[in-house]
């Protein structure tokens, strides 16, 4: 579906300073459909521009765009579509030829960016001679290298020439490249982006006030001179950094990087047909491919996710939670925090009650001790937990969620023991990582009011919740799950109630593999190296101690039990590291880490035969091809789109991978090892 055609639109405003030209984007809808440039456009501001210079007396331009949204740049719907340099060029120019038009106006500019300004929307602010921005805007920056793509019509070139490199460098490629970060309007007049910073409530007037200034001569804006500083250690600084984030898996923050180099010796003309060229490179790339797609499904495909009941969903008025460790301590947090509501958590020991109960607190102070929220509203949500080690103090919740130890007796005498103090319409919710809900539920005198809701660590950043469909599960419970994912800002995606579901089944076939590899003679550093170069956000062996070992060789466990030796092979090597109680597979001595002599020495191995890395990706993607297809097979989720935005939105994979199935697809393994592909292009 293509996105609303956005419109430049003009007035002119007799001001006391002189005739002023008001041109304002917008595409028609509200701030939910943000300004987007595709080439009508930017056809249409060409027209505008026209308008203006043929206009007799204009002394001052402002352009500003809709309520809380100024611009979002450019229309990404148009991207899958482009397969040649020479379009993703002709792209680049159209936008620099018809933009630059704006900077060579013969009277003074201001962007006023009202809201977000995004990429392209960014973009066309700096061809303006000043900028002003609002207090209350959100969402200011450059996601491009985020994408596969580089800030291709003047960003990379007029951003640095007006902050300099290192300010450049910090909001094109290191905020895109961690989880694509923002800046607000505050932060934006701080860098340097603005040049005045105005309240929301008389924004545009302010600004109108501020050009009218301007033009008569009775402000001028002070900037500093362009610094390039030292060039050669900041370049080195963020090629490290990228190659950390991305190594070496995704070309656009590389070349973004050199674009940054570039500004500071090329003119304006020849950064803005290096831009081009790069457009041309990347907009055809599998990356860019991907993360368009990626794009796609977080933000289009998430908001509509298959399977949720069209029932009314209970209201939510109080929590409970069994357990008090970290997990439980994390979800209490989260609970208060995004829905407001007071939650009580239980566990045998006060002990335990009182250090899950103060870490909730505790990261209310933090909080407010960063400015999050007031100090005020901290004490108040922190005032909103409360530590028990009766049950009946459960008796009026609506919602209770369970988070003990992996372990079905456990969490069976758990469930029955919350059933004999809650109301019979109460939603019980268990957050197991791969154990039968079904079986959990069974013996219950309501099984359908128990789901699945299995949260991933860590719980405040990850966005994923797999919502659990058990065998007697109600649709009243059902919906329930996912309008509480969703006010806890949360994507809820339902899947089948079996072996480790969908995200954990993925990732533990994964290091099964890479086990598997290691007794077949590779090192653990080979196996973390080759994967990390498919672009991976961590390294196996480096999940595998964030993950745990004992909750890893669990998950192990239950999936050999369920689907056989042959493809969940338990390893006998790594089953005597866990009962030895090692923690990770590596050390870390200072800045230098290596693996740890005892886990050698534990796994007993013999080397076999040398690895390349290559036949390394080659086994584990195979493996990973017929397990996703098995998985697709038994309808653990709906489809190949619901497998991609799990592991993009449970796991960290990086947009330009485009979740699992599209980067099988993209780069062969799925045509090679299935004679097929998993997605309909």
């Amino acid at each position: 579906m293509a996105e609303p055609v956005t419109r430049f639109y003009n007035r002119f405003y007799d001001s006391p300073a002189g005739r002023i030209a008001i041109v304002t984007m917008d595409n028609g809808h509200d701030y939910r459909k943000p300004n987007t440039f595709g080439e009508a456009a930017l056809l249409s501001l060409e027209h505008v521009l026209h308008q203006v210079t043929a206009e007799e007396g204009v002394k001052g331009l402002v352009l500003t765009g809709k309520p809380y949204i100024f611009a979002a740049g450019a229309d990404l719907t148009e991207v899958p579509f482009i397969t040649t340099f020479d379009q993703g060029y002709q792209i680049g120019k159209l936008g620099h030829t018809v933009m630059k038009r704006i900077m060579d106006l013969p009277f003074p500019t201001v962007a006023a960016i009202n809201g977000a300004a995004l990429g392209g929307g960014l973009e066309i602010a700096l061809y303006c001679r000043y900028r002003t921005v609002a207090k209350n805007a959100r969402a200011i920056g450059f996601p491009e290298c985020f994408l596969g793509l580089i800030p291709g019509w003047g960003g990379c070139t007029l951003g640095t020439r007006l902050l300099g490199p290192e300010k450049a460098v910090q909001l094109i490629i290191f905020n895109a490249l961690n989880q694509n970060r923002m800046i607000n309007g505050v932060q934006a007049f701080q860098v340097g982006l603005a040049d005045r910073l105005f309240d929301g409530a008389e924004f545009l007037d302010e600004t109108i006030r501020f050009l009218e200034d301007i033009i008569a001569g009775k402000v001028e804006v002070e900037r500093p001179a362009f610094q390039p500083g030292d060039i050669k250690a900041l370049a080195a600084e963020a090629r490290a950094f990228i190659d950390g984030r991305v190594h070496g898996a995704a070309p656009a923050p590389y070349r973004a990087l050199e674009l940054i180099q570039g500004a500071c010796e090329w003119d304006v003309e020849k950064g803005f047909e290096e831009e081009n060229k790069a457009l041309g490179d990347l907009i055809k790339t599998r990356q860019c491919k991907a993360a368009i797609y990626s794009f796609d499904l977080v933000n289009r495909y998430a908001r509509k996710i298959h399977g949720v009941p069209e029932v009314k969903p209970r209201p939510v008025g109080k929590v409970g939670i069994v357990g008090a460790g970290l997990m439980a301590s994390q979800l209490a947090h989260l609970f208060i925090y995004r829905m407001g509501v007071p939650v009580v958590m239980k566990d045998i020991r006060q002990e335990y009650v009182d250090r899950g109960c103060e870490y909730v607190r505790q990261e209310f102070r933090k909080l407010a001790e960063k400015g999050r929220i007031p100090e005020p509203r901290a004490r108040y949500l922190a005032g909103l937990i409360k530590g028990t080690l009766d049950y009946r103090d459960f008796a009026d919740c609506d919602f209770v969620i369970e988070a003990v130890f992996e372990q079905m007796d456990v969490k069976r005498q758990v469930f029955a023991e919350v059933e004999a103090h809650v109301r019979p319409d109460t939603v019980l919710a268990t957050n197991t990582s791969s154990l039968s809900v079904s079986r959990m539920a069974a013996d219950l005198k309501h099984p359908e009011r128990v789901v699945g809701f299995h949260f991933f660590n860590p719980v405040a950043v990850l966005p994923l919740v797999e919502v659990v469909k058990a065998e007697r599960t109600g649709e009243e419970a059902l919906a329930t799950a996912f309008d509480v994912a969703r006010q806890l800002r949360k994507t809820g995606i339902l899947v089948k109630d079996s072996p480790a579901f969908l995200v954990n089944r993925i990732l533990v076939k994964m290091l099964v593999d890479c086990l598997t590899l290691i007794d077949e003679g590779a090192t653990f550093e080979q196996v973390d190296e080759a994967l990390l170069k498919l672009g991976l956000p961590m390294a196996p062996f480096d999940l595998l101690g964030l993950v745990g070992l004992p909750v890893a060789l669990h998950v192990m466990e239950t999936l050999n039990q369920a689907f056989g030796p042959d493809r969940f092979p338990l390893n006998s090597g790594f089953k005597r590291v866990v009962d030895a109680k090692k923690t990770g597979i590596y050390v870390t001595e200072g800045k230098v880490k290596r693996v740890d002599p005892e886990v050698e020495s534990l796994w007993g191995r013999t080397r076999g035969k040398e690895f390349h890395l290559e036949e390394i990706q080659e086994q584990v993607l195979s493996n990973l091809a017929r397990e996703t297809d098995l998985i697709l097979k038994e309808k653990v989720v709906n489809s190949s789109k619901d497998v991609d935005l799990a592991l993009i939105m449970g796991a960290g994979w990086p947009f330009f991978m485009g979740g699992l199935t599209m980067y099988l697809d993209l780069t062969g393994v799925t045509p090679r090892v299935l004679q097929k592909v998993f997605f309909s292009f």
